[in-house]
């Protein structure tokens, strides 16, 4: 079995010293954990306000529903919100895929820019590389589902992902906790924050986290798909006068993984596609067993640094001015094994050093029934990344012009800057005390500059070439919204809103032959959407329905495909991202949450969505239209049904029996899904079936202080996809990623 690393055993000493008060400590107030849960108030649209009182489908999550949910990170919510894909990236430890209403970007390369925005305390992180956050010592999470480019800008096609730490306060608190579990898994995450003095407060965060892995190689008996993090954070609350507040924070994580593999789904050929490795078709049941290439190194290393400033200073008791500034600094380097069998045919090594410093002014203003949000952004992201691509066994029985081929080495070395910069206001006019009329409008003009070059190295100098550019590209955008909602009654209200956003355009970094590299422009979203929110039974009942029609012009796709050298008559893998059409989305959402007895709490999330292609343009197609095949991550169904009962005890303390079915109908794993010839044969492999998960907790809370948690997750050891490589241009690659096994742990928690 495979030991913790030292950064997770120091992670754990620390932890271990700071949680010696706690053995002290009376308890000072009840946690979350073990209250019932206030009224959620949320920021989706900027400005504080009820969560059932934004006209728009949005879902958030306070930390005690967070540990009821077992979301130790973000992919803890997959089901947990209607139309919601989140799971850990393909082929990688640190990143996350999320898809909302079938819109996102999977693709970890880092030309290409996420489709759902992803935040911390109003920070956006660009790259969907480090996101894996640990999620704890937080106040809350929020979803916002459908574009949102008016308020949140660029690359909000699909919504946006928030995530609100704790501010230090006036109080002391405090939380310790300890996790251990299958597969060697040993955690511990250490809170609090203290006043300093009237008016400073300070608070901080530390967590380390360790797991074998759940993969293994059945000849050497070593395992993958582990996990070694270790991270802390830092943050100061300083409120001078009754009207400024002033917060700083810095955060830094760090992560040592090993490969990440999945399974070898269809036969692999060599350069000319003779088969080199057969695989059955159908592939065998998967067992989590995997061999990789012998002497890739067993290695994802990543650290994830930033600190940000928040001031906000109310200038009258209507108006108030906010700044937010904040650096941040991604380094990573990973061997992915794309193939994920022992040949040497898609083994990459990617080292990315980025950066990037943003600044955001908002001005708020309400007053009567006028309420303004109004701001400017600016945004610079640097990016210089070094790559090398390994397929010496792509050359098997390779012979080109008579000279034989026994090795492949390719490298890319590239920069990209990005610099972006918004103008933003929103308003909200009450026309009377029911009825309001919501508008607002965002304008972005962002500028790409991009070098590339490359080096290709074949056993024959003969054939060592070379490809580079350098491009730069501006583009520019105009985001409107317009919405109206009416309070029907004191407990219910519907909506319909109209908007537009934008997802970046940008260059393609995986470029092999000249006219690849050409830019591809912004995709565009125009979302249609009305609901209702209402709650009954006195806040006993809550329910919400949704129902969009989205429409994608210009939707970027990356596909594959080959060309044909014309001296050599070689062929050369074409790895090209296109703006292909128009994609469409039609749907309905449901959430509800109902406490029909007291203690006994139920809820449900159904999403419905209906994807297709109006249109997608690939010449390689007869008749050079892909507009029947299955739009990617855009299941039918999907659907969670929750519960929680709490037992209260006769001197102190009480048991919560939690448990959910989370259910997700068929659905593809790549945009590429379909052979290339007649009859347009879908790739089974490129799909996973519909499938139900089942996650159950017991939690004793021994009293306002300790609690014990047993936890299982996937408890019917359900083996489904999560992902998928579709690189069939290079070797016929075709690899799956899976979900984790069934799973089963204890915490141990103490707060005060």
């Amino acid at each position: 079995m495979k030991r913790i690393g030292d950064q997770a055993r120091l992670a754990l000493l620390l932890a271990s010293v700071a949680a010696a008060p706690f053995a002290l400590c009376a308890p000072a107030y009840a946690q979350d954990g073990v209250t019932e849960e206030e009224e959620l108030i949320v920021t989706a649209r900027r400005t504080e306000e009820s969560l059932q009182d934004v006209p728009g489908s949005v879902s958030a999550f306070s930390e005690s529903r967070l540990e009821e949910l077992q979301a130790n990170d973000a992919t803890g919510l997959q089901g947990a919100v209607p139309n919601l894909n989140i799971v850990q990236g393909r082929g990688s430890s640190n990143a996350t895929n999320i898809t909302i209403r079938g819109v996102g970007q999977p693709d970890a390369l880092q030309t290409f820019d996420p489709a759902v925005g992803f935040y911390v305390d109003d920070v956006y992180y660009s790259r969907i590389r480090g996101t894996q956050l640990e999620v704890f010592d937080i106040e809350r999470v929020e979803v916002l589902r459908g574009p949102q480019g008016t308020l949140y800008g660029r690359n909000t096609v699909g919504g946006a992902f928030k995530i609100v730490t704790r501010r230090p306060g006036d109080e002391q608190r405090g939380l310790f906790q300890v996790t251990v579990g299958e597969y060697g898994q040993l955690e511990a995450r250490v809170s609090g924050s203290t006043p300093v003095s009237d008016s400073l407060s300070i608070g901080g965060a530390l967590f380390g986290a360790g797991r074998d892995g759940y993969v293994t190689d059945p000849t050497t008996g070593r395992d993958y798909n582990d996990r070694e993090a270790f991270g802390g954070r830092v943050a100061v609350a300083w409120d001078p006068t009754s009207n400024l507040s002033v917060d700083w924070s810095a955060d830094i994580a760090s992560e040592t993984n090993g490969l990440q593999l999945g399974q070898a789904t269809t036969t692999l050929t060599n350069l000319f596609g003779v088969p080199i490795y057969p695989i059955s078709s159908p592939p065998p049941g998967y067992n989590f067993e995997a061999s990789p290439t012998p002497g890739l190194p067993n290695s994802m290393d990543m650290q994830h640094s930033g600190t940000a400033l928040r001031v906000s200073w109310d200038a009258t008791p209507s108006l108030t001015f906010r700044s937010i500034t904040a650096y941040r600094d991604l380094d990573y380097n990973d061997y992915v094994d794309i193939d994920a069998t022992v040949l040497e045919v898609g083994d990459v090594y990617v080292g990315v050093r980025q950066n990037q410093i943003s600044q955001e002014f908002q001005a708020l203003y309400d007053a009567g029934p006028v309420n303004l949000v109004g701001g400017i952004y600016f945004m610079r992201e640097n990016i210089e990344s070094h790559q090398e691509a390994y397929a010496d066994d792509l050359m098997q029985g390779v012979v080109i012009l008579g000279i034989p081929l026994s090795s492949f080495t390719r490298t890319i070395d590239d920069e990209l800057e990005t610099t972006s910069w918004a103008a933003f206001l929103n308003g909200t006019f009450a026309v009377t005390d029911r009825f309001n009329i919501s508008a607002g409008v965002r304008y972005t003009d962002e500028t790409k500059e991009y070098y590339r070059t490359t080096s290709t190295f074949y056993s024959s100098p003969l054939f060592n070439a070379t490809f580079a550019f350098d491009i730069e590209e501006s583009w520019d955008d105009v985001s409107p919204m317009i919405s109206a909602d009416y309070q029907i009654a004191d407990n219910m209200m519907i909506y319909a809103s109209a908007s537009r956003g934008f997802m970046s355009g940008g260059f393609n970094g995986r470029a092999n032959n000249p006219g690849e590299q050409a830019p591809y422009d912004p995709e565009i979203a125009t979302s249609y959407e009305a609901g209702l929110r209402s709650d009954w039974l006195d806040g006993r009942l809550t329910a919400n329905f949704t129902v969009f029609h989205n429409i994608f012009e210009d939707f970027q796709a990356r596909v594959s495909g080959t060309v044909i050298d014309p001296g050599t008559g070689a062929p050369s893998p074409e790895l090209t991202v296109i703006n292909a059409g128009e994609l469409e989305f039609n749907g309905a959402e449901i959430e509800l949450a109902f406490e029909p007895i007291d203690n006994l709490k139920l809820d449900s999330q159904i999403g419905y969505l209906d994807a297709q292609y109006n249109e997608f343009d690939d010449v390689r197609f007869p008749g050079g239209s892909r507009t029947f095949q299955t739009p990617a991550f855009a299941p039918e169904w999907t659907a969670r049904f929750g519960g929680s009962y709490t037992i209260d005890l006769p001197m102190n303390g009480s048991f919560v029996i939690a448990g959910s079915a989370r259910y997700r109908s068929e659905m593809a794993l790549t945009v590429d899904n379909t052979l290339s010839a007649a009859p347009f044969t879908e790739v089974p492999t490129m799909f996973q079936d519909d499938y139900w998960l089942y996650d159950a907790s017991l939690t004793w809370n021994v009293n306002d202080i300790f609690s014990v948690a047993l936890q299982g997750r996937n408890l019917n050891d359900e083996v489904y996809k999560t992902d998928a490589q579709e690189f069939s241009s290079v070797g016929n690659i075709r690899t799956v990623y899976y979900g984790a096994p069934r799973t089963a742990s204890v915490v141990f928690t103490a707060r005060y």
